[in-house]
C-alpha cells in the first residue's frame, strides 16, 4: 500500500478523536457535540467550515489556485438507536445508541484527509468536506441538498465510502450501476368483526385474510417481475389479538420492499396494492393499504466509478480494487447520485481481530452490538480520499 506520510503520522490522534466520537454517540439529526468536534478540528486547520445544513451537517473547504473546478467527499456522522455489547474503553456511553456502522470511521478518515489537504494543497481547485447527519433512517442527504448543498458548494462529481466487514485491509470494492437497494416500507391494516373464539362463524376474522396476503405476496416476486429483475419483499412485522379465545377486529402487516429500480418498484407497489385490497375483499374484511418510498437505490455512474477504479488502484494495486456484489441493503448517498456524477465505494473493515479486549461475542458485523470500527483503516482511507481528490482536480475537465 502507498500511504501517505504526513498521515501515517497523525493516525495516532486521529484514532484517539474517533474514539471519543464513538464514545458519544448521537442519533439522527442529534449530532451536536459530533458536530462541534468536527467543526472544531476543521476550523483548527485553518478550513472554512459552514454548519447547519441538513439540521446537523458540517461543510469543509479546501481550496487551492484560481481553478473553478470542484469535487465532494462526504462522510455520515449519525450512529444507530441499539444498545452497544461491547465494554473497552471507548465503549458507548450514551444507553440506547451506539456507533454499530462506522460512521465514526468514516469521519475520523475524512478528517485525516482534511488535515493532510489543509497542508499540502497538491491541487488547483477545491474539495468540499461534506459531513452529513441522519444516514441511518433519516434522509440527511437529502436534508442537505434541500438546504442548497449543492448550490451553494458547486461540485462536479461527489464520492462517498463504506467499511464492509469481512473484506480484508488494503482492499477496496465498487461497481458501475446499482450498488444498493431502494429501501420502502409498507403498512397493511385489516379490519374484521370480532367474535368468540369458539363461535368464528359469527365474525370476519382477518388473520386468514393476513396469511394469505403475506403468501400472495411473494408471487408477485416470482410471476409478476421478470425473473432477471431484483426484488425483495419481506413481511417483519404482524400485530393482531389480546386473547387466545378472541377472534381480533384488526391485524396489521408492516414490513419492507427492495428493488434496484425505480420500474421494479412500481410495479411491486401497484401489485401489493391490487393483492391486499382483493384479498381482504375475498375475507370480507376492510383494508388500509399504505407505501412509504424512503431511500431510491444507489446507482454509481460508471466514468466516475472507473475512475475510483484506477485511483484506488494507484494505491493498494488493482488486484486489490475488487467487483462489489450489490447488496439489498440500502444507502442516503442515492440522493447525492441522483443530482451529480459519482461513486460509492467499500472499504475493507477485516474479520473483527481488530478489537480490543471487552468486546461482545458477536460477529463484528454491521449493525451488531459487538461491532467496532478497524482504526487500521484510518490511514488508508485518508490516503484514498486525498488521492481522489489530487487526481480528480489535476485530471482534463
Amino acid at each position: 500500500m502507498r500511504l501517505i506520510e504526513s498521515i501515517l503520522a497523525d493516525a495516532a490522534a486521529i484514532t484517539a478523536l474517533r474514539r471519543d466520537i464513538h464514545a458519544h454517540p448521537e442519533l439522527c439529526f442529534e449530532e451536536q457535540r459530533t458536530a462541534d468536534v468536527i467543526a472544531q478540528a476543521l476550523a483548527d486547520w485553518g478550513l472554512p467550515v459552514h454548519r447547519g445544513l441538513g439540521t446537523t451537517g458540517v461543510v469543509g473547504i479546501v481550496k487551492n489556485g484560481s481553478s473553478d473546478r470542484a469535487v465532494g467527499l462526504r462522510a455520515d456522522i449519525d450512529a444507530l438507536p441499539m444498545q452497544e455489547g461491547n465494554t473497552f474503553a471507548h465503549a458507548s456511553r450514551h444507553p440506547g445508541k451506539m456507533h454499530a456502522c462506522g460512521h465514526d470511521g468514516h469521519t475520523a478518515m475524512l478528517l485525516a484527509a482534511a488535515k493532510h489537504l489543509a497542508r499540502h494543497r497538491n491541487f488547483d481547485g477545491t474539495v468540499y468536506l461534506i459531513f452529513q447527519p441522519a444516514e441511518e433512517g433519516g434522509g440527511g442527504a437529502r436534508e442537505m441538498i434541500k438546504d442548497g448543498l449543492f448550490e451553494r458548494f458547486p461540485m462536479e462529481a461527489v464520492f462517498g465510502a463504506h467499511n464492509w466487514p469481512g473484506m480484508a485491509v488494503g482492499q477496496f470494492a465498487l461497481k458501475a450501476g446499482p450498488c444498493y437497494a431502494s429501501s420502502n416500507e409498507f403498512r397493511i391494516v385489516l379490519k374484521g368483526k370480532g367474535a368468540h373464539g369458539a363461535m368464528p362463524h359469527l365474525g370476519v376474522d382477518p388473520v386468514p385474510a393476513a396469511c394469505a396476503m403475506v403468501q400472495g405476496f411473494q408471487t408477485i416476486v416470482s410471476r409478476n417481475k421478470r425473473p432477471i429483475d431484483t426484488g425483495v419483499i419481506s413481511v417483519t412485522m404482524l400485530h393482531t389479538g389480546e386473547a387466545t379465545n378472541v377472534i381480533p377486529e384488526v391485524c396489521e402487516l408492516q414490513g419492507t420492499v427492495r428493488t434496484f429500480t425505480t420500474e421494479v418498484l412500481d410495479l411491486i407497489e401497484q401489485r401489493m396494492r391490487e393483492m391486499a385490497k382483493a384479498t381482504a375483499a375475498a375475507y370480507d374484511c376492510g383494508c388500509e393499504f399504505h407505501f412509504h418510498r424512503n431511500y431510491p437505490p444507489t446507482i454509481n455512474h460508471e466514468a466516475e466509478t472507473d475512475f475510483a477504479r484506477r485511483v484506488l488502484g494507484e494505491v493498494v494495486g488493482p488486484e486489490n480494487v475488487l467487483d462489489f456484489e450489490p447488496t439489498m441493503g440500502a444507502e442516503d448517498f442515492s440522493y447525492y447520485l441522483l443530482e451529480k456524477p459519482g461513486c460509492y465505494f467499500m472499504i475493507g473493515n477485516g474479520d473483527g481481530a481488530h478489537r480490543e479486549g471487552g468486546h461482545g461475542l458477536g460477529p463484528c458485523m454491521l449493525h451488531n452490538p459487538s461491532y467496532d470500527f478497524n482504526d487500521d483503516l484510518i490511514p488508508l482511507g485518508a490516503t484514498a480520499w486525498v488521492r481522489i481528490a489530487e487526481a480528480w482536480l489535476n485530471s482534463p475537465r
